[in-house]
């Protein structure tokens, strides 16, 4: 493949990316070719020891996105660089979207958790019209709903941290399918 069929294939896979993203990403990869020949080199070998288009499209796909949500925390771009991950390989689909669900099940029910803690001193009212009100049943419910408080920001903070494990865990991720660790 020569350096017209690379940068072609190479910015039709980065589509998703804005026209200045991709005019640097694409004026890098012009410069690799213009070395590569400065050493004496034929385009065809540069294209080859650069790798296939789509592949190094998807990786930087998958870093921008990873990127996103460093700057801006947000389920869309948590769910996006997720799917930039995944789209790195078959493999990455069990690697990333099963420890995904895991942490996902467990901020959800820890936050289900708190909330329905807080929301224990309601069940009184209830007792209330079913006319079984007790005073241990009413310090009971006020001690859940502190609980609950505490439970919930305990939660907020384990969010924040558990996200941005996540993140860093997909990041180890694409390094890994770029190259493999570098030993040094």
């Amino acid at each position: 493949m020569n350096k017209e069929q690379f940068l072609k294939q190479l910015e039709a896979s980065l589509k998703r990316l804005s026209l200045e993203e991709r005019q640097d990403i694409l004026q890098d990869y012009e410069e690799y070719f213009a070395i590569g020949i400065d050493k004496g080199k034929s385009e065809q070998e540069i294209s080859a020891s650069l790798g296939n288009p789509r592949q190094i499209a998807k990786e930087l796909l998958a870093s921008y996105h990873l990127q996103q949500v460093e700057q801006t925390t947000s389920a869309g771009n948590i769910i996006r660089a997720v799917w930039a991950v995944i789209g790195l390989g078959f493999f990455n689909l069990v690697i990333v979207l099963g420890p995904l669900i895991a942490l996902l099940g467990l901020v959800f029910s820890g936050w289900v958790m708190s909330v329905a803690f807080i929301l224990a001193p309601f069940g009184i009212l209830i007792n209330l019209f079913i006319g079984e009100f007790r005073l241990f049943d009413l310090f009971a419910s006020i001690g859940l709903c502190g609980i609950g408080i505490f439970i919930a920001m305990g939660m907020y903070v384990a969010t924040k941290a558990l996200f941005k494990g996540f993140v860093r865990y997909m990041k180890f991720n694409v390094s890994l399918v770029k190259g493999g660790l570098k030993h040094g």
